[in-house]
């Protein structure tokens, strides 16, 4: 109704019956091309949880990164990694456009491009984003300890033993956690990302306030503009960099719930949220760096001298990462249910029928379709909505899963190094470039509709053709760069995964000796 009135109230804007009717029917056209149900969340809403998404505990270890780099070279791989991942979520944005609204997903494109291998993709992200759900557990259990101690030094000789136990402050916060867990939109989530933003915002002012102080200088070393470590060291330092951006596996659920799908709203929301990260990113690493200089270590919280403020940090981290878990569940309950719904493409499952809608509104099939008689693969873009009953269930068993894992388990550094050198990669550079390249091929029937529709509404009505065959040109030529870049940072993203894992072989390798 909302789009109708907006269309309704246009000739009076315009001198009433003055516009040309075929003007009129093509304004009609770009009110109605993104089909399917609209989202309620704000522009600021999106760019706050994907902030959040991104920017984690790891923005504690930059400094150390820059360390290996010098800081020449540490500011130009932090641009360089958010430019790279940037431009996978934009390409998410762009192949959100071959599905129906609001139905975007990881599968959803899988079906339409690699159905075959559609169970392998989800079955990554899976895993990536329940062994970062897990590692926060335990970061929780490893730091609350510390909290307890720094508020109250006598606590170990009292008779509140439970206090400084782990495995309790992993089963407290996981009550906090639940609730929040069970929540199916993202956007519920955007109240406790802005928590989650505060506690990072109080972790980047510790960290220049103690810069500004210089009360850290007498212990600092050598800083280095320019200087690196040796390309060893700065291969080490790489992955976490690279990493420190995943946000991907939520980009979808983002493009799914924004209120506003048009494409420049979504490419602000990918822009300010990778420019507010790398900006984050930049000043804790330029200014911790400064502070301790080659003797800055992995968390540089852990490093300052104890007091009220660096425990209160140590806290900030805990919430930080509390407040983070939901946002990892969200991903591996969709991609884990597109995994247990998944079955092998047979000829039929892909048989030919016609694509009429019996939703009574136009999805993105009937625009493939061409019309209702046309005939379309019935594999659908969107998938049937989960249940009750099954979203419960699949939360529930990642929970406690999760959970078990925590409680158990100590450290997941090594399990998670290969994990996120092969998942994270594949999310954020190998799968939106992949995608994109496919389904935007010149042959593609999905990619022709799409043209058609796109000719239809810009040249719908406007009697210049020379003109035409300009923006034409134009047009076709951004394509094709575009589905280039698509091709080379999947490439990329390969050959990011090699230096990953031959960097984690060799680190693992060298610590057993």
């Amino acid at each position: 109704m909302a789009s109708y009135a907006a269309i309704n109230s246009v000739p009076s804007e315009h001198g009433g019956d003055s516009r040309p009717a075929s003007t009129s029917s093509q304004s009609r056209r770009r009110h109605t091309k993104q089909t399917g149900p609209a989202g309620n969340a704000s522009w600021a809403s999106s760019v706050i949880n994907l902030v959040n998404t991104i920017v984690g505990a790891g923005v504690l270890a930059m400094p150390h990164a820059m360390s290996n780099m010098g800081i020449t070279l540490g500011v130009i791989v932090i641009l360089w990694a958010g430019l790279t991942s940037g431009f996978g979520l934009y390409l998410q944005t762009r192949c959100a456009r071959y599905l129906d609204r609001g139905g975007s997903s990881f599968f959803a494109l899988s079906q339409i491009t690699y159905p075959n291998a559609a169970v392998i993709f989800d079955a990554a992200i899976t895993v990536k984003c329940f062994g970062v759900g897990v590692s926060y557990l335990i970061i929780i259990g490893d730091l609350m300890p510390g909290v307890v101690r720094g508020f109250s030094s006598s606590i170990d000789d009292s008779g509140a033993q439970y206090l400084v136990d782990r495995h309790f402050w992993v089963t407290a916060f996981m009550l906090i956690v639940i609730p929040l867990s069970f929540l199916r939109k993202l956007d519920s989530l955007k109240y406790t990302s802005v928590v989650a933003l505060v506690s990072i915002a109080y972790l980047v002012v510790l960290v220049v306030y103690h810069f500004a102080s210089g009360d850290t200088i007498p212990d600092r070393g050598p800083v280095h503009w320019v200087k690196w470590q040796g390309a060893v060291a700065t291969l080490s330092s790489f992955p976490v960099i690279v990493f420190a951006y995943t946000c991907h596996q939520n980009m979808f659920s983002i493009l799914n719930e924004i209120k506003d799908a048009s494409p420049a709203r979504t490419t602000a929301v990918v822009t300010a949220s990778i420019g507010s990260a790398a900006s984050i990113y930049i000043l804790v690493a330029i200014t911790g760096y400064l502070s301790f200089g080659d003797k800055v270590v992995g968390n540089i919280v852990a490093q300052y001298l104890p007091s009220v403020a660096s425990t209160i940090g140590r806290a900030a981290i805990v919430v930080l990462v509390m407040f983070s878990y939901p946002l990892q569940v969200h991903p591996c309950r969709a991609s884990l249910d597109a995994v247990t719904k998944w079955r092998p493409a047979t000829k039929k499952n892909t048989e030919f029928t016609p694509a009429a809608s019996s939703r009574g509104s136009p999805s993105r099939n009937s625009l493939l379709s061409g019309g209702a008689a046309a005939k379309v693969p019935m594999q659908r873009s969107r998938p049937d909505e989960m249940s009750e009953l099954r979203f419960a269930i699949l939360t529930t068993l990642i929970i406690i899963l999760s959970y078990i894992v925590a409680m158990t388990v100590s450290s997941l550094d090594k399990v998670l190094a290969y994990v996120g050198s092969t998942g994270s990669t594949a999310i954020s550079f190998i799968l939106p470039g992949l995608f994109y390249y496919k389904i935007s091929a010149p042959d593609s029937p999905h990619h022709q509709r799409l043209l058609k529709d796109e000719d239809d509404e810009d040249y719908g009505g406007s009697p210049d053709a020379a003109e035409q065959g300009g923006s034409r040109v134009s047009k076709q030529w951004k394509s094709d760069l575009l589905r280039k870049l698509s091709l080379a940072i999947a490439i990329y993203g390969f050959v990011v995964m090699v230096v990953c894992l031959v960097t984690n072989s060799v680190f693992l390798a060298s610590g057993s000796h």
